[in-house]
């Protein structure tokens, strides 16, 4: 079914541990992004905040972008969209926190 209905291969049991460590390394540098505003800031919360939104914002979009020109998808509809579900993600998340927290 992986090869035919979905055009996937079977994993490689060999690559495992290089894809454990990419995908730790991916996720320790795409943590570092809307968290090095509040590294780098440390005299104002909320002008870090404003400043980690919108290197966030910034970050989705190129991801998106850089995406789309990878996978055949329009660049500029990929960044698009990357940004408005990262964003809306991230606005729950950060709403959900508010309404616990």
């Amino acid at each position: 079914m992986m090869r035919f209905e979905l055009g996937l291969e079977a994993p490689e049991p060999a690559r495992a541990r290089q894809s454990a460590l990419t995908i730790a390394f991916s996720y320790i540098v795409g943590g570092l992004i809307p968290l090095a505003p509040y590294i780098l800031i440390n005299n104002n919360l909320h002008t870090a905040l404003l400043v980690s939104v919108g290197v966030t914002l910034v970050a989705l979009f190129l991801f998106g972008f850089i995406k789309g020109h990878f996978t055949g998808i329009a660049p500029l509809k990929s960044g698009t969209q990357t940004l408005l579900v990262g964003g809306l993600a991230a606005a729950a998340a950060f709403g959900l926190a508010r309404l616990i927290g």
